[in-house]
């Protein structure tokens, strides 16, 4: 107990020593106690205990106490609260309150470009690394934005300079006040880190991927900074210093949450993530995670589908999100995922509260909301005095009319650390009412209704005309003014026994007026009636043909089928496939299987599933800019809900590899993935599988078509220079740390490690055969140039892709034991395709080539068989033969061929029925199978067509009842469907 006194009273003692003004001042220092009691008040302590009729002290500043029915020492203010809440004022733990503005770079096409920092001094080299800058020593206080800030209920806020990937350190302060030294609360309060690059002008990185390597990288850097000392950094010293605060990570949409913790997890950083608003949709993704989330309120206006033309341009997810954005919170609360609310993105602070009530409306608590507003972002930052309204905290909170989540609520005063700010002034009489009303000798009948907090006034002058006035209550007095035939009346007066009087100034004669209340205001409340808030229901992906649940692995007999094996087997004719686990179980004649599920071939072909060796659907992302990308992986940018993965369901294909585009000589890294439409990300990766990289030559590597680059190689003698110089540099890192393992325990003790390197880490993966080629050609002296460097580095390409001029070296290429992954007749599209010819894939088969065709566009990757086809029309190949080229060649070109690729037994079941021979123009896809799952089938299609249309209307229904009714609406805009190629550039924060 003796303890517990002498802390509260040390407590006490430092808040009345901070109190002290060691500032000289200019004018006459107000000496009052600040010692003010609330009493009669409903207090809010915190979002769980509530207070009854209770009285609140405070003394400079700071909470004494709160207790019921509790005593008013001698020499405090007293204000009387009866019928009033005290709620803590609300922490913002994500704004830029008293930052400076943070240009973007953007992007232009035809700029020059940057490559080095701009920055002079000690700092990273990539000006998007900003780890040294510290928001307090930016910060300046902005009395303007504070007391919006203040009349929106908040007390405190974290404050950040937004710009960069690594932001360096926020500031926290109470929004009181002009002196910095007195309204900071802690000086480097979080640290921040994004994957938008901000105010760098850098090219790099360009892309999301590009922004998680350099992050990974800089991580990697810091730790060995810390251990090795090797020179001056302020950058890195920043970062080490600021990992010990809370981790802040600002995302733009659901799946940069999972991104951003797959980097936390890398290093062991547990990241609270700033959200985007839309983590409902993958809500036990999320929840895996562990993080806890900063969540925005804007949530998104209904769209004016009064226009039917302009109503198309509006997705299906755009239109379920508008419907579905108010309950993210709830329904991230009832996964028992923890969060904050911010202001940030909202128009203006003030419709803050409105938009908790909104989401209170979709099924959040009052106590979760409450907790989010308050006690939670104060506990995610670490800061113990605000948020709460227990002894010893700061007195910051607010007071309201009633209860904070009743519609129509009005803040009162807002004090913060014992400052008080008024933001709507209530009478101390009682305004409203039914008064007779004297002015002179005239007479009216007075009517004032209206919020207690803000009054208003009508003259009724007889059963059909009314009067309104301009009403005020400011310091006590009333003051009403209205006009009547003719004259001008400005009433200003006071309470009175009766009512209130004054004296009016009726236009320019003054006369006394009174106005005698005959009965009290009695408030029309109109009833509403309380429907539950419906949704339409939850699809995954969250896009256009997702569906409700992810369909199962079942076990299934594929009776009576042509089966083309694309094996020595052959085509078999009449067969069953049985299907069992996500396998093929069995392959043959009257197969029976208790419980399988039976499906008709009768009359069908079936072949195992389309794989395309060279695609860029699914990502978010297809290019970054440095020379050499090899460090960012294109598995940390997957887009499981891209409508091209149906799309192409639909066209047979269940697996593809996911390359980085040729806008450099070495590119990134590659993703092999299977069409798992409604699966995550993650879960749509091939687990196991070899990894892969894209290079690239020719004229998209060299640019030297565009004046604005000064970027090298510029010349395809150079591209082959950074291919040389990337495998020595390789080599040289690699005997670096062999030097260094070879080291005793002692000797290491006393000799730095050497620097990890993303880039020639990946670069030694390829000469150490443990990371493998898929690279972008044309012309046949480069290709010549490759695998000649490659030999010589004691490895081999493993694809060429593209290759359009393979028929001129496809002896050389079979030699070299390299594949082929060509378009089947795509030419003339730039110059170095000139010689491309039809019957490329046909004469490199003849040569021994292992040849595959692949799509490098979302539209020709659903139409592969056709492509395939094409080698029939032009060269005479079999069928069969012609087939393999879109089946198991490119399963051998991505060495999955032991788990895809052809119809047998123990490989994956990833199959196709089509309704004609496949390699027809007739054919259609009827079903397809993804480790056997149905992922497509038509009936399925057709009706989930007809789902979309019912949801779409009734989507279009209740936004149009939105317009009609007053609401807020936004205009339609087109959302451009993502379509890469290897040439596109395209960046999503």
């Amino acid at each position: 107990m003796k303890k517990s006194l002498f802390f509260f009273l040390m407590v006490i003692v430092g808040v009345n020593l901070y109190a002290q003004d060691p500032f000289p001042r200019n004018d006459v220092k107000d000496d009052r106690s600040g010692k003010y009691a609330f009493t009669n008040a409903i207090v809010h302590v915190d979002h769980s205990l509530i207070i009854n009729n209770a009285t609140l002290l405070i003394e400079d500043g700071t909470v004494l106490s709160v207790i019921e029915n509790g005593s008013v020492p001698v020499g405090y203010y007293v204000n009387d609260l009866t019928g009033k809440h005290i709620y803590p004022a609300f922490v913002d733990p994500y704004t830029t309150f008293g930052m400076p503005k943070v240009e973007s770079s953007g992007f232009s096409w035809g700029r020059r470009e940057q490559i080095t920092s701009p920055r002079k001094g000690p700092y990273n080299p990539n000006a998007a690394i900003k780890s040294d800058i510290n928001a307090s020593e930016m910060f300046n206080y902005d009395d303007k934005t504070a007391n919006s800030f203040r009349k929106a209920g908040f007390g405190s806020v974290l404050s950040l300079n937004k710009d960069g990937i690594a932001r360096g350190t926020s500031v926290f302060v109470n929004l009181h006040g002009e002196n910095v030294n007195d309204l900071l609360v802690k000086n480097q309060a979080a640290a921040h880190y994004s994957f938008d690059k901000g105010s760098s002008k850098q090219d790099f990185p360009f892309s999301q991927m590009g922004a998680i390597a350099l992050l990974r990288q800089t991580f990697m850097d810091a730790k060995w900074y810390n251990e090795t000392n090797p020179y001056l950094d302020l950058t890195l010293e920043g970062l080490n210093n600021s990992f010990s605060l809370p981790q802040i990570f600002e995302v733009g949409d659901k799946l940069s949450v999972l991104r951003a913790d797959k980097v936390g997890d890398e290093f062991g950083i547990q990241f609270i993530i700033m959200g985007a608003g839309d983590e409902y949709q993958m809500v036990d993704k999320i929840k895996e995670t562990g993080a806890s989330l900063i969540l925005p309120l804007n949530f998104p206006d209904a769209y004016d589908v009064s226009d039917p033309f302009a109503a198309l341009d509006i997705t299906l997810e755009q239109m379920k999100h508008w419907e579905m954005a108010p309950a993210n919170a709830a329904i991230l609360d009832k996964n028992d995922i923890r969060f904050a609310f911010t202001a940030s993105g909202l128009k203006n602070p003030s419709d803050y509260v409105k938009n908790v009530q909104k989401a209170v409306k979709n099924g959040l608590s009052e106590e979760k909301a409450l907790a989010a507003m308050t006690s939670i972002p104060a506990d995610l930052i670490g800061i113990k005095g605000v948020g709460n309204l227990k002894n010893g905290s700061y007195a910051n909170f607010i007071i309201t009319d009633k209860s904070l989540f009743e519609e129509g609520v009005s803040i009162i005063e807002n004090w913060v650390a014992g400052d008080k700010l008024v933001v709507n002034q209530i009478p101390t009489a009682e305004t409203r009412g039914y008064f007779t009303l004297s002015i002179g000798d005239e007479k009216f009948q007075l009517i004032g209704k209206g919020k207690s907090s803000k009054p208003s006034h009508e003259i009724k002058i007889n059963d059909s005309t009314n009067i309104k006035t301009k009403s005020s209550w400011q310091n006590d007095q009333l003051s009403i003014s209205f006009d009547h035939e003719g004259k001008l009346y400005l009433l200003s007066g006071w309470k009175s026994e009766k009512g209130f009087s004054g004296e009016a100034m009726v236009n320019s004669d003054w006369v006394a007026w009174n106005a005698t209340l005959d009965s009290s205001y009695v408030e029309k409340v109109k009833k509403k009636e309380e429907k539950p808030v419906e949704y339409g229901e939850m699809i995954f992906p969250f896009a256009s043909y997702g569906r409700t649940t992810i369909p199962e692995q079942k076990t299934y007999i594929i009776k009576n089928a042509t089966v083309w094996t694309m094996e020595d087997d052959g085509i078999l004719v009449g067969s069953d496939v049985l299907v069992e686990g996500g396998k093929i179980k069995k392959i043959g004649k009257n197969i029976s299987a208790n419980g399988a599920i039976e499906i008709d071939g009768t009359g069908k072909y079936l072949t195992p599933g389309i794989i395309d060796e060279h695609s860029h659907i699914a990502l978010d992302g297809v290019n970054d800019v440095a020379v050499n990308s090899s460090m960012v992986r294109m598995k940390d940018v997957v887009d499981n809900s891209d409508i091209n993965i149906y799309r192409q369901l639909a066209g047979g294909v269940t697996a593809a590899q996911l390359l980085h585009g040729s806008a450099n000589p070495v590119g990134g890294q590659s993703a092999l993935i299977k069409m798992r439409w409604g699966m995550s990300p993650q879960e749509m990766l091939i687990k196991d599988a070899d990894e892969f990289i894209k290079f690239a030559l020719g004229e998209n590597v060299k640019r030297s078509s565009s004046s604005s680059s000064i970027r090298f190689p510029q010349t395809r003698m150079g591209v082959e220079q950074v291919f040389e110089d990337a495998f020595n540099n390789a080599l040289d890192y690699e005997r670096k740390w062999e030097a260094y393992n070879s080291l005793s325990k002692k000797e290491k003790a006393h000799t730095p490690a050497p620097r990890r390197d993303l880039v020639h880490e990946a670069m030694l993966e390829i000469i150490n055969k443990e990371r493998f080629i898929t690279c972008h050609s044309y012309v046949q002296s480069e290709i010549n140039m490759l695998m000649n460097l490659a030999e010589r580095y004691g490895f081999r390409v493993n694809t060429f892709t593209h290759i359009l001029e393979g028929y001129k070296v496809a002896d050389k290429m079979a030699e070299h034991g390299v594949g082929g992954s060509t378009f089947a007749d795509w030419w003339a599209y730039k110059w170095e395709v000139r010689y491309a010819i039809p019957y490329n894939a046909t004469l490199m088969t003849g040569a021994g080539v292992t040849t595959a065709i692949n799509s490098d566009d979302a539209e020709m990757g659903r139409r592969l068989n056709q492509e395939a086809a094409k080698s029939i029309k032009y060269g005479g190949m079999d069928k069969y033969e012609a087939m393999k080229m879109v089946t198991i060649n490119p399963a051998k070109l991505l060495h999955l061929d032991e788990r895809m690729g052809s119809v047998k037994e123990g490989k994956d079941a990833d199959l196709v029925l089509w309704t004609d021979e496949p390699t027809s123009v007739y054919a259609k896809v009827e079903k397809t199978f993804v480790d056997g799952r149905v992922m497509f089938y038509v009936e399925e299609s057709q009706a989930l067509e007809q789902s979309m249309a019912k949801e779409r209307e009734r989507l279009i229904k209740k936004m149009l009842n939105v317009k009609e009714n007053g609401g807020e609406t936004q205009k339609p805009v087109p959302n451009g469907e993502k379509n890469f190629h290897c040439d596109d550039f395209f960046y999503q924060f």
